[in-house]
C-alpha cells in the first residue's frame, strides 16, 4: 500500500515543482512589468546591470544553500563564512603579499574547511543543523574580527584583484556590452550547479537524503559521508562568494556578512525549494534571487523607505513558505 502511494506521489511532486518554477518565473515577469510601468528608469541598461550585479553574491550563496536545504538541512553560517573567506583572502594578498591566485585559493579553501566543520558536526556529532551552523556562524564572525583586528583589509596594492569581479571581459568580445564578470561567474556557477544536482551521484543522494534519510541509510548509502560532502559543497560556494565580495568592494570588511544567510535562504525558498527537503532546483533558486533583487531595486526606485522594503520582502518569504506547505499537502 505504501509503495503504491509513493509511486503515485512522485509524478505529482514533479508536476507541482514544475508549476512552482513557472509561478516563480511569472512572478518575476510581473514584477518587471509593474516596475517598468511605474518608472522609466527601471529598464535602462545600467539599472538592469546593477540588478544582476546585486544578485551575483547573494545568488552564489543561494546556490550553495540550495544543496543543503534539498538534503533536509540548513546552513545559517553562509554569510559569515563568506566574510571569513574574504578576510583570509585579504590576509594572504595584502598582509602577506602573496600572489593573487594563492589568495583566491586560500579564500575558497577557508569556505570549504568551514563547510567540512559544519558537516562533521551535523553528521558525526548528531548536532541539529540549526545549532551546528549557528555555532559556526558565531565562530567565523569572531575569527573575522580577531584576524583582521576589526579593521577592513584593503587591496590598494593589487588593482588586478578588483578586475576579477568588476572587470568586463565580455566587452572585449562585444564592444559596448559592459557586463561585470561577477554576473558571468554567477550564471556560470548556476549552470555547473544544475549539472551537479541533476547529473551526478551527489545530486541523486542529495534528493534522497531530503526525501527519506532513513530509507537512504537502509539501502546501504553512507549518509554521513554524503551529508558532510553537501556541507563542504555549500562551504565551497561561500568561499567563492567571499572572494567575489572582496573583489567587488576592493576590501575585506570583517563586520559584513550577518543577514546574508537570510537573503540566500529567502531566494532559495521563493524559488520553490522546500524547507522540508527532497524538492528544489537551481533554476528556481536563480529566479528566486532575481525576484529578490528586482523587488529591492524597484522599491528603491519608487522611493519606498528601506524599512518597508524589509517588511515587503518578509511578507513575500512568508507567502512562499506557506505556498510550499499547501503544495506538499496537495502532493500527499
Amino acid at each position: 500500500m505504501q509503495l503504491s502511494s509513493l509511486k503515485v506521489s512522485k509524478p505529482t511532486i514533479r508536476k507541482t515543482a514544475a508549476t512552482q518554477k513557472l509561478l516563480a518565473f511569472a512572478s518575476l515577469a510581473l514584477l518587471v512589468v509593474i516596475f517598468s510601468v511605474s518608472s522609466s528608469n527601471f529598464l535602462q541598461f545600467t539599472n538592469i546591470v546593477g540588478i544582476l550585479l546585486s544578485t551575483a553574491v547573494i545568488g552564489v550563496l543561494a546556490l550553495g544553500s540550495t544543496f543543503v536545504i534539498i538534503a533536509g538541512g540548513i546552513d545559517l553560517s553562509v554569510g559569515t563564512v563568506m566574510t571569513f573567506a574574504a578576510v583570509m583572502t585579504g590576509v594572504f594578498i595584502t598582509n602577506w603579499h602573496l600572489p593573487i591566485p594563492i589568495g583566491i585559493l586560500a579564500g575558497i579553501l577557508t569556505g570549504v574547511l568551514c563547510g567540512l566543520f559544519s558537516g562533521v558536526a551535523v553528521a558525526k556529532m548528531n548536532i541539529p543543523p540549526f545549532i551546528a551552523t549557528l555555532a559556526v556562524m558565531m565562530m567565523t564572525k569572531g575569527l573575522s574580527l580577531v584576524i583582521s583586528h576589526a579593521k577592513p583589509i584593503y587591496f590598494n596594492e593589487t588593482p588586478a584583484f578588483r578586475e576579477i569581479v568588476m572587470g568586463t571581459a565580455l566587452e572585449k568580445i562585444i564592444p559596448g556590452f559592459a557586463v561585470p564578470n561577477a554576473i558571468l561567474i554567477f550564471f556560470g556557477l548556476a549552470i555547473i550547479s544544475s549539472l551537479v544536482l541533476t547529473k551526478t551521484v551527489i545530486g541523486r543522494y542529495n534528493f534522497a537524503l531530503g526525501s527519506n534519510e532513513e530509507a537512504t541509510r537502509l539501502s546501504g548509502v553512507n549518509i554521513h559521508f554524503w551529508k558532510i560532502s553537501i556541507y563542504v559543497l555549500t562551504g565551497l560556494f561561500s568561499g567563492i562568494a567571499g572572494v567575489m565580495i572582496a573583489s567587488r568592494l576592493d576590501s575585506a570588511q570583517p563586520a559584513l556578512g550577518m543577514g546574508y544567510e537570510l537573503e540566500a535562504i529567502a531566494a532559495v525558498v521563493i524559488g520553490g525549494t522546500s524547507l522540508s527537503g527532497g524538492q528544489g532546483s537551481i533554476l528556481g533558486t536563480v529566479i528566486g534571487a532575481l525576484i529578490m533583487s528586482v523587488m529591492t531595486n524597484g522599491l528603491r526606485i519608487l522611493s519606498v523607505p528601506q524599512e518597508w522594503q524589509t517588511v515587503i520582502v518578509g511578507i513575500v518569504v512568508l507567502l512562499a513558505v506557506y505556498a510550499d506547505i499547501l503544495r506538499r499537502r496537495k502532493a500527499r
